[in-house]
This record gives structure tokens, sequence and C-alpha cells, in this order.
């Protein structure tokens, strides 16, 4: 399996796992849950950011993007708010935003990832 290059793994899960020249990011949240949804958003992509450019990319190569939202009605806005701040508008990826349950009542947003490696 040496084609298979994983990020920051633990017992659980890895944090990213590149394979034939794709990046797929585990799901990423912020670290300090009391902030609201802008905030959550924001620090989520700042994450996402560092593991892309660990990985040696960055969001300019996205290709496709889950977002899940705990309250869709309520934070759509925002999280939009923070998303249209941080990403490359001449790169748009694809994009899906939904409502589910997530790992823990404080947490609003969890962002999956999956990015283009350079050749």
């Amino acid at each position: 399996m040496n084609d298979i290059t994983r990020i920051k793994t633990n017992p659980r899960r890895g944090r990213a796992v590149a394979y034939n020249g794709v990046l797929y990011l585990g799901g990423q949240v912020a670290d300090n849950w009391d902030g609201d949804i802008v905030a959550q958003t924001r620090e989520a992509l700042a994450k996402i950011d560092k593991v892309l450019a660990e990985a040696g990319t960055d969001k300019s190569r996205l290709l496709n993007v889950q977002i899940w939202l705990k309250d869709i009605g309520r934070d759509f806005a925002g999280m939009n708010e923070a998303w249209d701040g941080w990403i490359d508008v001449e790169a748009a990826p694809a994009r899906a935003t939904a409502q589910c349950e997530l790992g823990a009542p404080a947490i609003l947003i969890e962002i999956i990832v999956q990015a283009a490696l350079p050749a």
C-alpha cells in the first residue's frame, strides 16, 4: 500500500488520505465550539487550509466539498458568509450542503473536502 499516503493518523482515523492524485480530508470541525456559525466555519476552513498545505496543495485545487450543518435554516447564511470570504472564486468546487446531527451538541458545522494533488 505504498501508493496510499496517510496524513496525521491515529487508531480511529486519518486527518487526510492521498491516493491516485486526490487528497481526501476527513471531516473538519472547529476546535472552539463556543463560537457562532461564522466563527466555527472560519476555523474549520483554516484547518482545511493547513491540511491542504501539508499535503502540497491548496483550495484552488478543490474538487468536491460536503458541508454538514446542525441547523441549515438558522446557519446557512452565516456559513455562506464565511465560505464566500474564503473560497477561490475562480476555482469553486462542486459543493453540497445538508443538515444532520453532528458529533457533539455544540458543533455547528463539519466540512469534508477532496482536492487534486499536484502532478
